[in-house]
């Protein structure tokens, strides 16, 4: 039926913006967006996302004169003929000819439960009140201040961790969307109340945006004195004055981070001066502690110094650096600039004192920042400047000392043939040979292959392609070195090398990502945080391993009257083959040559034949780091070919391999006919997701997005399949479609990108035959399911099939793609949804979602999985060992575990 409420939405911001997306999705009727004007270039979102919809937008500064409206904002409003006005957020005074010039009236959105803290700061005084309840009201407005009869209410318990920011985002924003649309759906049934308010225990509450109120009186409580930081955290943060009574100079600063204290001060203490506080506060290890008139203790773990933020500890300890306050024409040009990538990632006005982080920016937020500033400025920045300089003014700062200070770079040259990479506004030099005992050398009879570029389907460069013979030399080339000067090089002196290769890749990472990216088909700000980050970290994490691998001595029974000692040794296996895939090519060769090197052994590896560029590139880097020749040798070319010559070679004595099922079952034949190759396998997956009603919805619509669709869906331990309860599964599935339709496809060195072209073209095929088999077997395809239309490239869309059951072809098989399978289950069935997860003959990881420790405990124990996520995915780590049940494989990547890989465990027993 056709609803007949035609609706004004009057307000701004990102919530404004929700809520008209999701009356939108409800099929109704929005004949008008009444918001505040740009602010220079800057649209607010609410009036963007209504373009976006062809909704007429109106922007208006004020709405009256000298108190009364004004005629012609009153004539425009009035052409729209809403017969409802929902305000979500509001900062503007509407004029009561407006509140009632909508026949069904007008209904207002306010974080508090009214009549408690009216005003415009009902957040804030919910905290520094004590409110053992929060929540929010929904009421018909009236000429009053917040006094209008409820249409509905709703709240939650204030948790000891609760800040103003905890509080918004995880109740008062999401539930205040969806419970507005809950609103209007009641006024369009006409079953909406009119509840008058009582004024019994109705406050009238202070503006926290006046600077005058956020001053802390220190002559309270530590309970009010922490209610009243917390309640300011945050945004603006509670102002205290910090007296230096040598210099006889104040300073204010504000104050983040508060909680309740017991503990006794750690470490060394310094006096602080706080005007107001009988008694000094402490700065201490762990921050500052102020001490309330009750004798308890509130630490404060960050402070605002400016336009700094610092740790409380540091106080004593940081020094104030010279300001730069005069800037150029050019400087303040180049300030807009930034201020518009700031406002492109963080969708909200920037102010000097705008905090990356408060306003809500994550690690691969800082990942894009960065990127946006060297592509923008031509500068040298690490994600470490944004967190030592996370606020507007200070980050621009920041930019202009590295502008005007220059920087430059040079290396040593290696030789080798290749092509110049002319991509990101960078030239990169690229081998395309092969790398065998520390030099590139072409391929036998010069055979080579061709590289397509994933994103425009056209001839990158061509590579070498390895024979059998050239893997023959590459294997005697690391034998000699495994005998010959590997052995000459201590454990320490190992670590050494392998913590400056990973100094290097740290300094062509933009390199290796770009590389990667247009190789792969990778998002750059991924490559760069993931593929070439973790790679890093790996290569780190091992280096400190180096001289930590020993064995034990053991306690034996002699035969008297001698002695005996016995003790062990670990000692590396020798010549290690490595076989590489294609969705992680650097980090796959670094996750397992890492811990080979560490080992002290050597190694030859095939990576992927799509996409070998980067180990190539990687070559050139292990020559500069000084590696002996031989050391670590790649030979690309085909799987059929260079591939089965590794499994066959007999210098070879152990074989790393992540790849198919399929393959793998073939390498391990070959493993054992060839020499009893000692092997380690990371294979195919169907990971089971099982999500519960009981979890936190809006992390695990995040992290269900993100088990899916991370890396285009080309990650091994992707969620291949998702169990939803029931009495969340619709709105799951509504919330992924909506998030899928805004993400961004397309050119992966874009930093506004968020989903590239799949590695090749069998892969793309093999994704669109797979999405048609789920269609022919009777799953239901909720989005997707095709490639992008008109678009060159292997770009596929996000898709999300419904309704799958445990007999469907898509259901058992493996896509390695961005493909999401959805199954509801009821949840009084728990035993039954842990037998379908369990019910696969994969094991590679899993992932729950529940708020009942006791069930996700429960599923831990019974997964058939080598990782299991609790209420997060895909967080990996080096120091975490990797590796998968069934035929998932077996071995580990990663961690200590992974040096078993490479090590063979030698007894030595001494009679005395």
């Amino acid at each position: 039926m056709k609803n007949p409420l035609r609706i004004a939405i009057i307000g701004q911001s990102n919530f404004a913006a929700d809520v008209l997306e999701l009356l939108l999705e409800k099929k109704y009727n929005v004949v008008g967006v009444f918001t505040i004007p740009n602010k220079g270039s800057r649209e607010d979102i609410l009036a963007a996302t209504a373009a976006r919809y062809n909704i007429p937008v109106f922007k208006f500064s004020t709405w009256r004169r000298k108190g009364v409206a004004i005629p012609e904002v009153l004539e425009q409003y009035k052409s729209v003929q809403a017969t409802l006005n929902v305000l979500p957020y509001c900062s503007q005074f509407i004029p009561m000819e407006v509140i009632d010039g909508a026949s069904l009236g007008s209904i207002c959105y306010h974080p508090s439960i009214l009549p408690r803290h009216r005003g415009a700061s009902a957040i804030s005084w919910t905290l520094i009140e004590g409110d053992e309840v929060a929540g929010f009201s929904i009421f018909w407005a009236d000429d009053g201040l917040d006094t209008g009869p409820i249409l509905l209410q709703k709240q939650v318990a204030v948790e000891a961790t609760d800040t103003l920011d905890s509080l918004y985002k995880r109740f008062l924003y999401p539930e205040g969307v969806k419970s507005m649309a809950e609103a209007v759906d009641m006024v369009a049934l006409g079953k909406a109340p009119k509840i008058t308010q009582t004024e019994v225990g109705a406050t009238y509450d202070a503006a926290m945006f006046k600077e005058e109120n956020q001053y802390l009186n220190l002559n309270q409580s530590a309970e009010v004195i922490w209610n009243f930081i917390r309640g300011l955290d945050s945004v603006p943060g509670a102002l205290v004055t910090v007296v230096d009574k040598e210099q006889n100079v104040e300073e204010n600063i504000r104050l983040f981070g508060a909680h309740l204290y017991d503990d006794k001060p750690i470490g060394e203490t310094r006096e602080l001066c706080l005007k107001g506080l009988k008694h000094p506060a402490f700065v201490h290890e762990k921050g500052l502690l102020i001490q309330g008139t009750d004798g308890k203790f509130v630490n404060v773990r960050r402070l605002k110094r400016g336009s700094k933020m610092i740790n409380a500890c540091e106080w004593f300890s940081m020094a104030r650096g010279v300001q730069i306050t005069q800037f150029s024409a050019d400087e303040l040009s180049k300030k807009e600039m930034l201020s518009n990538i700031w406002f492109s990632i963080l969708k909200c006005p920037i102010e000097a004192d705008t905090d990356f982080f408060a306003a809500g920016a994550g690690s691969m937020d800082v990942v894009r920042l960065v990127e946006e500033c060297k592509e923008a400025f031509d500068v040298p920045l690490e994600n470490e400047n944004v967190y030592m300089a996370p606020v507007f003014e200070e980050f621009f700062v920041e930019i202009v000392k590295t502008l005007r200070e220059g920087s430059s770079s040079e290396g040593s040259k290696v030789h080798f043939d290749g092509f110049v990479l002319k991509a990101n506004k960078k030239e990169i030099p690229i081998p395309t040979q092969l790398f065998i005992n520390g030099q590139f050398v072409d391929a036998e009879q010069r055979r080579v292959l061709d590289n397509i570029n994933p994103t425009n389907e056209e001839l990158l460069c061509r590579v070498a392609c390895a024979s059998r013979s050239d893997v023959d030399k590459a294997a005697t080339a690391a034998h000699n070195a495994f005998y010959g000067a590997w052995r000459q090089v201590s454990a320490r002196q190992r670590g050494q090398l392998i913590l400056k290769l990973a100094d290097l890749m740290e300094q062509h990472k933009e390199e290796l990502a770009t590389i990667e990216s247009v190789d792969s088909g990778a998002v750059y700000t991924l490559a760069l945080k993931t593929h070439i980050g973790m790679s890093i970290d790996a290569w780190r994490y091992f280096a400190g391993w180096c001289d930590k691998i020993q064995g034990n001595t053991i306690p034996v029974n002699p035969a008297r009257p001698n002695n005996v000692l016995t003790f062990t040794k670990k000692e590396p296996l020798g010549v290690v083959g490595l076989i590489t895939p294609w969705n992680y090519p650097l980090m796959m060769l670094s996750w397992k040559m890492a811990a080979c090197i560490a080992a002290g052994n050597t190694c030859l590896i095939k990576p992927a034949q799509t996409c070998p560029l980067t180990a190539l590139k990687f070559a050139e880097l292990t020559v500069k780091a000084g590696f002996p020749p031989g050391v670590i040798n790649i030979v690309t070319g085909k799987g059929s070919e260079a591939g089965q010559a590794i499994l066959e070679h007999p210098l070879i004595r152990k074989l790393g391999f992540t790849g198919s099922t399929e393959i793998g079952k073939t390498v391990m034949r070959a493993c054992a006919e060839s020499n009893l190759k000692k092997c380690s396998l990371e294979l195919g997956g169907k990971s089971p997701l099982v999500i519960f009603a009981d979890c936190d919805f809006e992390k695990a619509v995040k992290y269900g997005m993100s088990s899916v669709f991370f890396n285009k869906g080309e990650n091994c331990i992707a969620a291949g399949r998702l169990f939803v309860e029931d009495r969340i599964h619709d709105e799951f599935v509504r919330r992924v479609v909506k998030d899928l339709r805004s993400m961004v496809i397309g050119d992966p060195l874009q930093r506004s990108t968020a989903h590239g072209p799949q590695n090749h073209r069998a892969h793309f095929e093999k994704l669109i035959e797979f999405c048609e088999r789920g269609v022919q077997d009777g799953a239901t395809l909720v989005y997707g399911g095709k490639p992008v239309p008109n678009t060159k490239g292997y770009f596929f869309q996000p898709t999300v099939f419904t309704n799958v059951e445990d007999h469907m072809f898509i259901a058992q098989e493996e896509s390695f793609g961005p493909i999401m399978l959805i199954t509801k289950f009821h949840g009084s069935d728990i035993e039954s949804v842990m037998r379908r997860a369990n019910r696969s003959e994969y094991g590679l990881a899993s992932g729950v979602f529940t708020k009942d420790i006791a069930k996700a405990l429960a599923f831990a124990d019974n997964i058939e999985a080598g990782t299991v996520f609790v209420n997060v995915y895909n967080k990996t780590d080096v120091a975490a060992p990797f590796g998968g049940f069934k035929q998932s494989g077996f071995g580990k990547d990663l961690g200590q575990e992974a040096l078993n890989e490479y090590l063979k465990t030698k007894c030595v027993t001494i009679e005395y």
